[in-house]
């Protein structure tokens, strides 16, 4: 009867042994497809190897991205973007700030500066190309303040 007694008390413990076992089992089940998850990919090894390729693409993919950007950036800094503009009066006869001198330039101080002479009777309108802040024809004191101007700007 000890003899029954022990041996159904084996079995209990054999079978809550394998109701903890299974419950274990579960968990690990919902771990690895949690870490799998929906690659398709049943071998952990296999997933490793697909999310190290996908690594390599998105840094391949990176690099690329940055280099487009600093493409960007240095075409960014030579467009005419700065714009300084400074009014004044040619003629003492006008009365009023009519004339200005609008400069218009990039980082590397190249750009142009347009300037327009008013008086009572007729205008005039001229244009310099700037080449790092020089230009072929001479520059006005009007001009240069106006090209300064735009410099200072951020």
């Amino acid at each position: 009867m000890a003899i029954v007694a022990l041996e159904g008390l084996m079995v209990a413990a054999a079978l809550i042994g394998l109701i903890v076992l299974g419950v274990k089992v579960r968990k690990l089940k919902k771990s690895h497809r949690q870490l799998v998850g929906e690659t398709g990919v049943p071998k952990l090894e296999e997933v490793m190897e697909s999310l190290h390729r996908k690594l390599g693409e998105t840094s391949a993919r990176q690099d690329e991205l940055e280099a487009r950007q600093n493409k960007q950036d240095k075409r960014l800094t030579a467009l005419k973007g700065r714009i300084g503009v400074h009014r004044f009066n040619a003629f003492a006869d006008t009365g009023s700030d009519l004339s200005f001198s609008v400069a218009i330039v990039n980082d590397q101080q190249d750009g142009v500066v347009i300037t327009g002479i008013h008086s009572r009777e007729q205008a005039f309108l001229y244009a310099k190309p700037l080449d790092k802040g020089q230009s072929a024809y001479m520059l006005t004191p009007e001009e240069k303040t106006a090209i300064n101007q735009a410099l200072q700007k951020e």
